[in-house]
């Protein structure tokens, strides 16, 4: 009896042995097992992470840029709008093609965010603005030669050369020039067919004033386009043609058209356009490229604000990628240093064309 007592007793506490080690396994709340939660803690790198944000943030970057303006800026700003649609998929940006004051009828009633400018921003288009309670910054972003074409054939003019007092007496709107001959007696009778902006381009206002010497005067009967590309084409198929094209245009046309010489006047120093003698002023028609941004929009849209702060950090690439001319890499800087830090004002055209000048100077 006494010895299945024992032996009863053992498997007793065999069997207690046991169960504790099981409890102790699958692991009660001990002090010991809650020491490393907190030790642990310190290495979690919340802190490390913050080089993500901005990725975070770029997904996040939603909304709607809308742009409208001129066909000489397009090329660029087209530029630009693709690259930005990649790092913002979120942002819808939309290029219009109206030319410069047509592009202008539709910023100054609020109706777009950026307007494509070929020219700065007129007096009468300012006043529309204000009565429209539209706000506005001018900012350059490049510099453009326009050029006088011919068709490839043309070997009329000497050294292919035209001085801008001949252009003037070919464009201004009492224009007796009908014939090569008009323009000088020993050229032959053939029809001058002219090609040039339509009147709703900054390029339009550009030239009448620079050459006619008053801004939108021109003689009508001409074939006029908004788009560059038609001139082009137009030109290149007229023997008899003369035509006036932002550069960037018909560098890649050459094959096709002839671009002349400019000299101020008869008998002057011929300059070819290119970027030396565009960034120097030295070409005669050499001009400023711009966009101007809605002021209140660049205050309220995130999304106008980056794509403004992309446009001119990535400027220089998308200008030369156009065969345009671009602006000072210290200008851009400047540039992007102004937007960033909202040191220009409503209805600037100041605060950018000032750095603009110094960095030519």
């Amino acid at each position: 009896m006494n010895r299945n007592i024992v032996i009863a007793g053992v498997i007793a506490a065999v069997v207690i042995g046991v169960v504790v080690g099981i409890i102790g396994t699958v692991g009660l709340p001990t002090t010991s097992q809650q020491t490393p939660t907190p030790t642990s803690s310190p290495q979690t790198p919340t802190p490390t992470s913050s080089p993500q944000t901005p990725q975070i943030e770029q997904q996040k970057l939603s909304g709607s840029v809308v742009i409208d303006g001129s066909s000489t800026v397009y090329p660029i700003t087209e530029v630009i709008a693709e690259e930005f649609s990649k790092k913002y998929p979120d942002v819808k940006v939309t290029v219009g093609i109206s030319g410069t004051g047509g592009g202008f009828k539709r910023f100054v009633i609020g109706e777009t965010d950026i307007n494509d400018s070929s020219r700065p921003i007129t007096d009468k288009e300012k006043s529309t603005a204000k009565e429209n309670n539209v706000r506005w910054v001018e900012i350059p972003v490049a510099l453009e030669g326009l050029t006088i074409v011919v068709h490839k054939s043309n070997n009329l003019l000497p050294n292919d050369c035209i001085s801008v007092e001949e252009l003037r007496e070919i464009w201004k709107p009492d224009s007796s020039i009908k014939y090569w001959s008009d323009l000088n007696p020993a050229y032959p009778r053939e029809e001058m067919r002219l090609y040039g902006a339509g009147p709703d381009s900054g390029t339009f206002d550009y030239f009448t004033e620079r050459v006619v010497g008053k801004a939108r005067a021109s003689r009508t009967d001409y074939v006029p386009s908004e788009d560059d590309n038609v001139l082009v084409a137009g030109v290149s198929r007229d023997k008899s043609a003369l035509g006036y094209i932002p550069l960037a245009y018909v560098e890649h046309a050459q094959d096709k058209l002839k671009i002349l010489k400019v000299s101020n006047e008869k008998g002057g120093e011929c300059v070819f356009p290119d970027s030396k003698s565009v960034v120097s002023g030295k070409y005669p028609l050499s001009r400023p490229l711009f966009i101007h941004v809605n002021y209140d929009k660049l205050q309220s849209k995130q999304e106008l604000k980056e794509f403004v702060i992309f446009y001119l950090s990535n400027a220089k690439s998308a200008v030369e990628k156009v065969a345009y001319i671009p602006l000072s890499e210290k200008y851009y800087n400047d540039a992007v240093r102004l937007i960033k830090e909202g040191r220009y004002t409503p209805d600037d055209d100041k605060a950018f064309n000032r750095i603009y000048r110094e960095g030519l100077e």
